[in-house]
């Protein structure tokens, strides 16, 4: 008989992890007399491509913007196809379509949540020109068979990181070593939080160039440039671009919260090493699995329960632990499921085996730097009280 007790307060999905620093360093910008951007997004740009090992860095406005003059700045437009995963949010998708381009889905991986190199080689057609992976929950991609795939067939591959500011690959920070670009998301509830914002890294000259004028208006000189002393007021427009950049007030965030990244990290991982060991030999429970090759950020704990040896189902799942004051959130409800891309591409039950069967039983537990051990410690016995109640 279960001797758990429910918790008169909630406890959230997520909370952005925000000390004084970011505080000070905001408000030192509102009295600077330059809240557009400027030197602090600069700077941003400068530490970020230092921290993560990349020769750019181009602060925007969100992982969207990233991603999409990302595939502009490669040339990718009408007619070509860019393959990614259906097991992402949607703005992943469309910004393929935002291009001009067909999106293609290959199925995932089922152990790792991420796309499947095989997969993605059973949909390389000759119109083919872009691979996008996505680094799942802070899990990285098989990225050399990706690449052996891209160096194959002469593919760009721009690697929707907006989960993995941290992770590794083979020991290496996703973004140092790039081969084409990486677009990271800094929304509320990521890892590093600038409210909302992105970053496209790349080791190109040329994709950093032309995405720098992509993302400004296609303007040949940014406003930094127009308006601080010494700048010009003429400009040309080399292409119909978007307003899609990063201002001071979020670089403000964003440099303290690189400078704290070490600390909230390690808080996450003592977070997830918790939930790992609680879940791991329960047969009602998958909890993640982490190849060799990475090293998860675990910007999401994504928990799979095991219907087969439930009474219930990952929905009603979601409703007991809210009944037990605990947020959750799922990860994502794929995209070739959305009625969109449905009545455009015709896409029905089965055709994704492996996402279909990783959606209907994915969890996203609370994680964030801020929870409490008693916290951390009341999750996992609301999980395991669920599963004792109904269990088969």
């Amino acid at each position: 008989m279960s001797s758990f007790k429910v918790r008169d307060q909630f406890i959230p999905y997520n909370q952005p992890d925000i000390s004084d620093a970011e505080i000070n360093e905001v408000v030192d910008t509102l009295k600077s007399g330059w809240i557009a951007k400027g030197p602090r997004t600069m700077e941003f740009e400068k530490k970020f491509a230092e921290y993560v090992g990349a020769k750019h860095a181009l602060a925007l406005n969100s992982c969207t913007a990233a991603l999409h003059v990302s595939l502009l700045s490669a040339g990718i437009g009408e007619g070509d196809e860019v393959i990614s995963s259906p097991m992402t949010f949607a703005s992943t998708a469309n910004t393929i379509l935002h291009c001009g381009a067909k999106p293609v889905f290959a199925d995932i991986d089922y152990r790792t949540g991420c796309i499947d190199p095989a997969a993605i080689a059973k949909k390389i057609t000759p119109k083919t020109k872009a691979i996008v992976p996505i680094h799942y929950s802070g899990q990285v991609c098989d990225l050399d068979a990706i690449y052996k795939l891209a160096d194959e067939h002469d593919l760009y591959v721009s690697e929707d990181a907006a989960h993995a500011l941290w992770s590794r690959y083979k020991g290496r920070l996703i973004g140092h070593n790039l081969q084409g670009a990486a677009c990271y998301s800094f929304y509320a509830t990521k890892n590093l939080t600038t409210g909302e914002g992105g970053m496209l890294a790349t080791d190109s000259d040329e994709i950093d160039a032309k995405a720098r004028v992509w993302a400004g208006q296609g303007m040949s000189h940014n406003a930094w440039n127009r308006y601080a002393k010494g700048g010009s007021w003429r400009y040309d427009i080399c292409e119909p671009g978007f307003k899609y950049n990063m201002f001071d007030i979020q670089a403000a965030l964003g440099l303290r919260q690189l400078e704290r990244m070490e600390e909230m990290q390690q808080k996450r991982l003592k977070i997830a090493d918790c939930y790992q060991a609680a879940f791991q030999k329960c047969d009602a429970l998958d909890p993640p699995f982490v190849p060799d090759y990475t090293t998860h950020c675990w910007h999401l704990y994504v928990l799979r329960i095991v219907p087969e040896n439930l009474t219930i189902d990952r929905d009603q799942f979601i409703v007991e632990l809210n009944q037990r004051n605990v947020g959750t959130s799922v990860h994502f409800i794929p995209v070739t499921q959305m009625s969109y891309y449905v009545n455009r591409y015709g896409f029905k039950p089965n055709d994704f085996p492996n996402t279909e069967k990783h959606f209907a039983r994915i969890i996203s537990l609370p994680l964030y730097p801020t929870m409490t051990q008693e916290q951390v410690q009341y999750v996992i016995d609301a999980v395991l009280d669920i599963v004792e109640k109904y269990h088969k």
